[in-house]
């Protein structure tokens, strides 16, 4: 059985998770499935058989980007893979895009509600471009927020426009593309070669249409992801196992295609 890679997951210091989840649960109307420490994760992670998970940082101003980077150092292991963040509106984003890159990380989080910005605005082009070409992995909430009033950050018909511009751009759309967005995700991604994560998405849609989007869309370019500790790896592990998608595209999901994507930037 191939290695499952849960490509999607959130993590904080020991002291900062005690504050950070408790306001996170509220602001979301919801309950983490774990206190938000990285042993939690880890012990998550040996409970059901996660081999590796990434964990995404989310600056929410530029001056944390600092504590962000020093203590996703100090996680980085075989099997925790820190994603860290650069806000779009530190002066310093391309310095911080070169350390990051330098250091050995693979990729950044960024999320468009906590960060304040539109996917396709024009600030952001020189970071994507920036991005790309130092072969980072994106990853990108997608779609609406369930602690914010919705509104079109980040859209399908966005993504499309920033990949034509990017074509090189490794991006991954979380939430099965955009959250709560999944007739625009059917009308305007699925079949194209663009990454997406299953995070947090199969509670929220009807599983026709979970299973019609990963069964239309290129098999490689589907990652396995929880968004943890905001839902369970096992629970998530038993519903992609219960679409009956088949033991190919199973094990791809669970862990072939983060594999191949993760190899893909180390180089």
């Amino acid at each position: 059985m191939a290695k499952i890679i849960d490509f999607h997951t959130h993590a904080f210091p020991d002291a900062l998770a005690k504050t950070a989840i408790p306001i996170l649960e509220e602001e979301g109307d919801v309950q983490a499935f774990h206190d938000g420490r990285i042993t939690s994760l880890l012990g998550s992670m040996d409970e059901v058989g996660v081999d590796k998970s990434v964990v995404c940082s989310i600056a929410t101003k530029p001056a944390q980007y600092p504590a962000i980077y020093e203590w996703s150092k100090e996680i980085q292991s075989k099997r925790v893979i820190p994603f860290p963040s650069i806000h779009p509106a530190d002066p310093l984003w391309e310095v911080r895009l070169d350390q990051i890159k330098n250091q050995g990380f693979l990729g950044i989080k960024m999320h468009p509600y906590y960060q304040t910005f539109f996917l396709d605005e024009k600030r952001m082009m020189p970071i994507y471009e920036k991005i790309s070409s130092l072969g980072l992995i994106l990853v990108m909430h997608c779609g609406f927020d369930i602690a914010f009033p919705e509104s079109r950050r980040v859209t399908p018909p966005q993504i499309v426009k920033i990949l034509e511009t990017f074509p090189n751009l490794k991006f991954i759309a979380t939430h099965m593309g955009s959250w709560k967005l999944w007739d625009e995700v059917e009308n305007h991604l699925v079949g194209k070669s663009i990454y997406m994560d299953i995070s947090y998405s199969f509670d929220f849609m009807p599983e026709e249409q979970a299973k019609r989007i990963i069964q239309n869309h290129p098999s490689e370019y589907i990652l396995f992801g929880t968004d943890s500790p905001w839902d369970s790896q096992k629970h998530c592990i038993e519903q992609l196992k219960a679409m009956n998608l088949g033991d190919n595209l199973t094990q791809a999901i669970l862990g072939k295609n983060g594999a191949r994507l993760l190899m893909s930037s180390s180089n």
